[in-house]
């Protein structure tokens, strides 16, 4: 026999078994709170570079969601405009896509350059001139 979605609703889970504990509750806000502002960091520093940074950005702030209330509602509210901003994308026309894309791809690129620079002392123009030279 298969439990209704009500009676699974309605059943603790593992989470709510540790909250019912004070000591518990306690090691899981903490631990909560460590491990997105772990994820959260590491976001953050990735967010110059090609790749992913602001995914996890995003999965640090779903995991403070699982404790924290101020988390839910902005990672609602990033939800929110994510959605609205790709549906307006989706409804613009090939040349409007193609111009977001071009500022999207020079705005990336001057990022990819200012790290490099920065990071490395690398310069990524000068490089490129005695490569072609």
């Amino acid at each position: 026999m298969t439990a209704k979605p009500d009676q699974e609703q309605a059943r603790p889970g593992v989470l709510d078994k540790i909250r019912a504990n004070p000591t518990g509750k306690l090691a899981l806000k903490i631990s909560i709170a460590t491990l997105g502002a772990i994820v959260v960091a590491v976001g953050i520093v990735l967010i110059p570079f090609p790749g992913p940074g602001w995914a996890i950005v995003i999965a640090g702030l779903a995991i403070w969601a699982i404790e924290f209330a101020w988390a839910r509602h902005l990672l609602e509210f990033t939800k929110k405009h994510v959605l609205s901003w790709t549906h307006w994308i989706a409804r613009q026309s090939w040349p409007v896509k193609g111009l977001v894309g071009l500022v999207g791809f020079v705005f990336v690129s001057a990022i990819v350059y200012i790290s490099v620079r920065l990071s490395l002392g690398i310069d990524l123009i000068d490089k490129a001139r005695e490569y072609l030279a």
